[in-house]
């Protein structure tokens, strides 16, 4: 972060909105709009933006599968592959 070019106040957003918005999509990083010297919004491109988001479930995933593991909620590789071709072939 480039504290000198990432951080403006909501002043600046008002007056250049449209060159934020370019900014950030041309270089992919963040800015932070502060108001009345407190960080209060940022501004994000899109992309980055949906890799935040599909980082942050992934990591959600992460927190649940070791909850199942800590708590014995597992099944046998056998037994998930078992059930997913029933699933998907019908059973027989």
């Amino acid at each position: 972060m480039y504290l000198s070019q990432d951080i403006k106040p909501i002043s600046y957003l008002k007056a250049k909105t449209a060159d934020v918005i370019n900014t950030v999509n041309q270089n992919q990083r963040t800015i932070i709009i502060t108001q009345n010297g407190e960080a209060k919004a940022v501004v994000q491109d899109i992309k980055s933006y949906e890799n935040l988001q599909n980082s942050l479930n992934l990591l959600k995933l992460i927190v649940q599968s070791e909850n199942d593991i800590e708590n014995n909620n597992i099944i046998e590789q056998k037994e998930m592959f078992k059930t997913l071709e029933d699933k998907l072939f019908g059973s027989n």
